[in-house]
């Protein structure tokens, strides 16, 4: 499913000449994260996690668009975060890869955020697109699935049939053509309940253990994240076991699973004793609250919210840094305070009528990982340098670098705690 064709410079338009304006604003990108600090304030990814101020930027286990990819791994270095999570496919690997390198071009003194792989044990939301036939899709419905899309991941166009002339056309004869982007496709399912005719269905499917072994083993790749339904354990148990081996080469073992109530801290622990014996690295849980949801409004993070109080109050939950993710967005930072579980090492409360106190030498809540909130706030900047200039590196028009990297501040600063100048406010 992965899309085609390699992320390099001949896919995309020569490299455009700097002229003054150009370097102006080159420099203002330089200026702003000098100004913050960035490089200086910046930590190894594992000692943002023991402080609590670890971002991660999410791109997608499914969402595959290369130049996007390769565009927001640039915005989000610059802007200073600890780790990129990509689809497990080697040109969207290399994409993150390329990215990085670029702002670090920009600006030297940049440290490498680790790079995560995104792999499934078992059928997940995650891992899954939309597919319909457009053929299919009456010429006069009002396309509620091209407007509800938060990746733009369908574009439906009238065409005339070939026996037709376009004046013909205006007539309302033709048909429907395009249908899902698979590539921009990300699995969110915002499209499938409002298909007033019920054409859309999903198509799911699990990453292949013998190519995540074979990734993991590359120079450019630092972390794996497991998604997990949290239901059983076996599949987790069988990928593991194939992906023995290859575990030795990174840095973070993730695992991403939903809060199953009250046998969430059990399965956690079954599935550490899976990884124990051969877990020579960090480990991690995502707690996922509500999935792919973070763009859609203020109470979506409420659920990651709550899933990392409950886990936070557990004394004897199994080793491992927590992070949340999943609805999470701008206001996620306020509700981590408002609970007393920011950059917090201590944690007192009643739990089911019995007061509690759990301290930690480490943050109690590691870090927070962005996906399609962070997506989108960059995501508009993207689209109006693509309307203007078609698919490019957005480092050639160094405008669209700067615009797009205050929303990413402004975004990473909030856990970063980043002394943002006050016009960005």
């Amino acid at each position: 499913m992965a899309l085609s064709f390699a992320c390099n410079a001949s896919i995309l338009p020569q490299q455009v000449k700097v002229n003054s304006r150009s370097t102006k604003y080159l420099q203002n990108v330089r200026n702003l994260v000098e100004t913050i600090g960035i490089p200086s304030i910046s930590s190894s990814p594992d000692e943002s996690l023991r402080k609590g101020n670890w971002v991660k930027l999410i791109c997608g286990a499914s969402f595959e668009d290369v130049v996007d990819i390769r565009n927001l791994s640039l915005v989000y270095t610059l802007a200073g975060v600890d780790c990129i999570d990509c689809a497990a496919d080697a040109s969207v690997v290399s994409a993150v890869n390329e990215g990085i390198e670029a702002a670090r071009e920009m600006l030297g003194s940049l440290r490498r955020p680790w790079v995560m792989i995104s792999v499934n044990d078992d059928e997940d939301l995650h891992f899954r697109k939309a597919e319909f036939d457009p053929d299919d899709c009456p010429l006069d419905c009002s396309r509620p699935c091209e407007m509800v899309c938060p990746a733009n991941a369908i574009s439906l166009e009238r065409k005339a049939s070939s026996e037709e002339e376009f004046t013909h056309f205006i007539g309302g004869r033709g048909k429907l053509q395009v249908g899902v982007i698979t590539e921009r496709c990300y699995g969110c399912g915002r499209c499938f309940g409002v298909c007033p005719f019920d054409k859309i269905r999903a198509v799911t499917y699990v990453r292949d253990a013998a190519a995540t072994s074979q990734l993991l083993r590359r120079n450019d790749v630092d972390a794996v994240e497991i998604h997990t339904n949290g239901r059983q354990t076996d599949s987790f148990k069988d990928l593991w076991n194939n992906l023995e081996d290859s575990i030795r080469h990174v840095e973070l073992v993730a695992v991403s699973l939903p809060d199953v109530g009250d046998l969430t801290v059990s399965v956690m622990k079954t599935i550490h004793s899976i990884m124990d014996p051969h877990l020579h690295c960090y480990n991690l849980w995502q707690l996922d609250g509500r999935p792919m949801s973070g763009d859609i409004g203020r109470g979506a993070t409420r659920e990651a919210i709550a899933f990392a109080v409950r886990l936070a109050a557990v004394r004897d939950r199994p080793h491992g840094f927590l992070q949340i993710a999943g609805g999470t967005n701008s206001h996620t930072v306020s509700g981590l305070k408002k609970a007393g579980l920011f950059q917090t090492t201590s944690i007192s409360g009643n739990w089911r009528g019995e007061m509690f106190t759990v301290n930690s030498q480490q943050a109690l809540i590691g870090g927070v990982a962005y996906g399609g909130y962070a997506r989108k706030i960059v995501g508009r900047v993207l689209a109006e340098m693509q309307s203007h200039h078609g698919l490019a590196h957005i480092e050639d028009y160094p405008n669209y670098v700067f615009k797009a990297l205050k929303e990413a501040l402004l975004l990473v600063g909030t856990v970063k705690c980043y002394n943002l100048p006050s016009h960005l406010l």
